[in-house]
């Protein structure tokens, strides 16, 4: 009853229309359609099933059979019902039916990479033939249909499908019946606001040609409903004036709200999930205890959504996420004095470097090549080390240890930093990903003595962060020569020899952090400049609401562009664009780390530049913070995509693995959270660990980790 209310109280009210609509309805009382043509105060006959719906509908009604049972059971209809129809000269819309007249209705099949595609000018000029909608994670009955004003079909693009249908493989899904006044849909398109289908501007044109259809001659409302996933604030709302603190507090609660934070009692569903699906699986219940970080964090949300508007979890434990996850909630307990947030800040680091198997086997091994370093993830890829990986981890170790004033993880800190620097050619670049078996093979001083050259900030420039900040506390050279020359490169290589990842814009939001710190490190007229062009470089595209727009780089530079055909789509990690000039905004590789650098690079400099900047896009994400109370796992998140000129969570979702809808533990709730914080208490985290005693570790673990030859 309270979600009914809520749902009611939430959804607007309808436009005034000239009496009810002749619409008969069978479906349960909690339908979306039902509920939304409802609020408005009119009310509809409506029955339990299809064949009482039909009896008792007037002549020439409109009738609306929708699935109840959906997704497990196909909504039941007999060739009776749709006989009496016809007699009765009704008009019939009828949804993942179990049969239909003079169609073949095949088994029930689920949607993987297929997008629901305008096939007609039905919905014209509203919406034009070939717009993508996403219907998402749904079930639908393939039926042999040519002519179809919806498909579903295997399609690349942003709004549009912009190779057209592909030749194979399209299914209709939303069709007239030949010869019947029936119109379908192969699944259930009635439960748009609990399955969160999107684009909202869509569905409104989607639903009013169905009713127009079903009612002919008469003045279709508009419909206006409240999604049930949404951002905290519209583009032109009024912030109060804690908005912040209120955002920080709800970005920091995620862990715990969604259960991400694993405890004893159900961790051995780690290994059974991590091992399996990608490691995606079904998210921890409402009703499971919460851990206390000892256990450490699962990675977030897949970006799929399931027709009860919930999403799958990465279970996967990663050293990233862990140790970045950390550092918001060390911030947490300062700043709220929460000692449950500091137990669980020590508690990940712990998990981390003493309890979990990352930084143990050969990495516990002084004579071992990888001795020092920390695994990638668990349970799968142990032996993988990324350098970036490692430096946001040591990120949030870094930050955590500062605000709890505790040296506890200095010893395997400062192994960590020296043994990515002896994985570090002489040029200042390392490897993107070096793997256990290579490394074993080759020993360290074979990436100690190279000479690779990687123009991919992505990759390099979080290391070279980690590299300044301990050169400044050690005094150790090497730190700070191997990152000089990197950095002095990669500035001279700009921007026609860098390599892109998923787009260029996350590369000059990761290369701003480095230089902000190269400034604390040599406060020089020239890294000033460089820092100011990259972060004007990156600025040049921000809009007026604070969003950073993704961007394309050089043709032929790119790793994960997009996709380049229909069959591509999905097939590997990707850009949220199509091409340059969407307007959608990235918080997994783009804006999280720009926040993060332009508030570091303002605390360092005190120039405006970075400060006005910076505070945009501290307004622009409190605004498009998850917002809701019928997913409460999900309240409080941020997506990785948002697209800033309709206002809403949309992109091109043909990443592989983390696409349009997902979160991250780490990359970007930890740092978003976390930079609202510092900015709160004013310090940045150059700061909070300015006070680290690391170097006492040096003297011993030099010989240790660069013996004589």
């Amino acid at each position: 009853m309270k979600a009914l209310i809520s749902f009611l109280l939430a959804t607007l009210p309808l436009a005034a229309a000239a009496g009810p609509l002749p619409l008969v309805f069978r479906c349960a009382p909690n339908n979306d359609l039902y509920r939304v043509l409802s609020a408005g105060g009119q009310r509809y006959p409506r029955y339990a099933s299809a064949a009482e719906a039909v009896n008792k509908a007037p002549r020439g009604a409109g009738v609306l059979i929708l699935a109840d049972d959906y997704p497990e059971g196909l909504t039941p209809l007999s060739a009776e019902v749709f006989e009496q129809a016809a007699r009765k000269k009704l008009r019939l819309y009828v949804e993942y039916p179990s049969e239909l007249p003079g169609l073949a209705v095949g088994a029930p099949r689920t949607v993987e990479w297929e997008r629901a595609v305008v096939a007609s000018d039905a919905f014209a000029p509203a919406l034009e033939k070939l717009r993508i909608l996403g219907i998402h994670k749904v079930r639908f009955l393939p039926v042999a249909q040519p002519e179809a004003d919806i498909v579903m079909a295997r399609v690349a693009g942003f709004d549009k499908a912009v190779y057209g249908l592909p030749a194979k493989d399209v299914h209709p899904i939303l069709f007239r019946v030949p010869g019947r006044d029936v119109m379908a849909a192969s699944t259930k398109l009635s439960q748009f606001v609990t399955a969160r289908y999107a684009p909202l501007e869509a569905w409104g044109p989607v639903w009013k040609r169905v009713l127009a259809w079903l009612c002919p001659g008469r003045t279709i409302p508009e419909l206006r409903w409240t999604p049930s996933v949404r951002p905290s604030y519209s583009a032109k709302d009024a912030l109060p004036a804690d908005v912040e603190m209120a955002a920080f507090r709800r970005g920091s609660a995620v862990y715990a709200n969604a259960r991400l934070l694993v405890h004893p009692s159900w961790k051995r569903l780690v290994d059974e999930r991590g091992n399996a699906n990608d490691s995606v699986g079904e998210a921890p219940k409402p009703e499971w205890p919460v851990g206390d970080g000892s256990e450490g964090v699962l990675e977030g949300f897949s970006s799929a959504i399931l027709p009860d508007g919930s999403q799958p979890i990465r279970w996967t434990l990663r050293n990233d996420c862990v140790g970045e996850a950390s550092f918001p909630m060390a911030l947490w307990s300062m700043l709220d004095k929460r000692a449950d947030a500091g137990r669980i800040a020590a508690n990940l680091n712990d998990y981390i470097y003493v309890h979990s198997g990352l930084a143990k086997g050969t990495r516990a091994d002084p004579k071992s090549p990888s001795f020092g370093l920390v695994g990638w993830s668990y349970p799968t890829s142990v032996g993988v080390y990324y350098g970036d990986d490692n430096a946001r981890s040591m990120l949030g170790t870094i930050g955590t240890a500062g605000v709890l004033k505790s040296d506890r993880w200095d010893e395997p800190l400062l192994r960590c930093l020296l043994a990515n620097l002896r994985t570090t050619g002489k040029l200042g670049f390392r490897d993107n990903r070096i793997d256990e078996a290579p490394l074993q093979k080759n020993g360290w001083r074979h990436y100690f003595n190279s000479e690779r050259i990687s123009y991919a900030p992505h990759y390099q420039a979080h290391l070279w962060a980690t590299f300044l900040w301990a050169y400044h506390k050690t005094g150790y050279k090497p730190f700070l020569d191997r990152t000089k020359n990197a950095i002095r490169m990669t500035m001279e290589a700009y921007p026609n020899q860098w390599r892109w990842t998923n787009g260029m814009q996350q590369e000059r939001a990761r290369m701003l952090l480095p230089l902000a710190w190269l400034v604390r490190v040599e406060d020089t007229p020239e890294h000033r400049g460089w820092l100011r062009r990259m972060a004007q470089e990156m600025l040049a595209f921000q809009d007026a609401s604070g969003a950073i727009r993704e961007e394309l780089g050089p043709p032929g530079k790119g790793a994960y562009g997009p996709a380049r055909s229909n069959e591509d789509y999905g097939k590997h990690e990707a850009t949220l664009v199509q091409q340059n000039g969407d307007p959608v905004s990235d918080m997994l590789y783009t804006t999280n780390f720009a926040f993060l650098a332009l508030h570091e690079a303002h605390r360092a400099t005190g120039e405006s530049l970075y400060g006005d900047a910076a505070e945009k896009l501290a307004k622009f994400l409190c605004r498009i913070q998850v917002r809701s109370e019928r997913r409460p796992e999900l309240d409080g998140w941020w997506f990785r995509a948002f697209e800033f000129k309709r206002w809403e969570y949309w992109a091109s979702n043909a990443d592989a693995g983390w696409g349009a809808w997902s979160t991250e533990t780490g990359w970007t709730q930890a740092w978003i959270t976390a930079v609202l914080g510092m900015r709160h208490a004013k310090t940045s985290l150059w700061e909070v660990s300015a006070g680290s005693r690391i170097r006492r570790h040096l003297d011993r673990q030099l010989p240790e980790m660069f013996p004589p030859e």
